[in-house]
């Protein structure tokens, strides 16, 4: 445990991989390995990537892991993809997506199935950030699967969220019908070689205008805000990644200078609580069930005997 412990303290990689591995498999040491982590953690800047599925997610992560290493930044990147209803690991693999930085010593690379969890994020995405934020990675690259609630997870998490969007894909503004305007802080309006680029980001703006005046009429205030950004990229040979790291180290900037980042720590605490609380209070719950009782309800249910709010009741009361 402390040889481990030592390791991932020094960046090894190797440990790092193998401190992640605990963390999804949740063996018993690992709770153990990450409170001795903890104290070592609190530098890095975590960065979520998300938006719609087909505007480039994995190529942008790939373009800001390189940009960041010229900057002589450590890069860990973690790729939440949808779980294998088969084999239950992630679909995606890593030397998949990050084909540029491969061999790259500061540069780590990790892909994290959901396994079902609400939100789209599971514990272990947490947990294996926290692990690359003791291991001295500066920046931790955060990629959802762009479906489902995982937006909203990756905001509780993340220091600064960036949506993706991307032209030619149904909508003017995905982002807005998907309700992310709440979530970001830099917009990018990628693949903007497109025809509808230009179109996409004049829209990201006037909602961006129009929030502006709602809050300024609503809630007049004094205290700093942050307002989002809009970039253009091509992420495919680069283009707009440089504006994209400057945008992103602007609203790292506004976090500390405003107090919002001791706010966003609070935030990401408390979410963190909460989510072992619920996993830690069900499987204490189940586990206390009398043998068979659970599938005994479920057939009760699936027979319409019981509806889900009686079941729970039974389960609840019946012990």
């Amino acid at each position: 445990m402390q040889d481990l412990l030592k390791g991932v303290l020094r960046g090894d990689q190797r440990s790092i991989a193998r401190a992640i591995s605990w963390a999804e498999r949740q063996v018993p040491q690992a709770r153990v390995l990450l409170a001795g982590l903890y104290p070592h953690t609190g530098q890095a800047h975590l960065i979520g990537v998300t938006g719609s599925p087909g505007t480039g997610k994995s190529t942008l992560v790939n373009q800001l892991a390189r940009a960041y290493r010229q900057c002589g930044s450590s890069v860990g990147v973690i790729a939440v993809d949808p779980t294998s209803p088969f084999s239950g690991g992630a679909l995606l693999g890593d030397r998949i997506r990050m084909r540029d930085v491969a061999g790259d010593p500061g540069v780590f690379v990790r892909s994290m199935a959901t396994r079902g969890a609400l939100g789209g994020l599971s514990r272990a995405t947490f947990d294996a950030a926290q692990i690359l934020d003791a291991g001295g990675y500066n920046v931790i690259l955060i990629e959802t699967v762009g479906v489902g609630q995982d937006e909203v997870e990756i905001a509780r998490t993340a220091h600064t969220t960036v949506v993706v969007e991307a032209p030619g894909l149904g909508d003017d503004i995905q982002t807005i019908k998907a309700g992310l305007m709440e979530i970001a802080d830099i917009y990018v309006v990628n693949k903007a070689d497109r025809d509808g680029a230009d179109q996409a980001v004049r829209a990201l703006e006037a909602k961006i205008d129009l929030d502006r005046a709602t809050s300024a009429a609503s809630a007049p205030t004094q205290e700093q805000t942050w307002e989002p950004m809009v970039c253009k990229a091509i992420a495919l040979d680069g283009t707009g990644i440089a504006e994209l790291v400057t945008a992103i180290k602007a609203h790292r900037a506004y976090l500390v200078k405003s107090g919002r980042l001791k706010e966003k720590e609070q935030d990401r605490a408390r979410s963190g609580l909460k989510a072992l609380l619920s996993q830690e209070l069900l499987t204490r719950f189940l586990s206390r069930l009398e043998p068979g009782k659970l599938d005994s309800v479920l057939f009760s249910i699936a027979a319409r005997e019981l509806s889900l709010h009686e079941a729970l009741e039974q389960l609840l009361t019946d012990r």
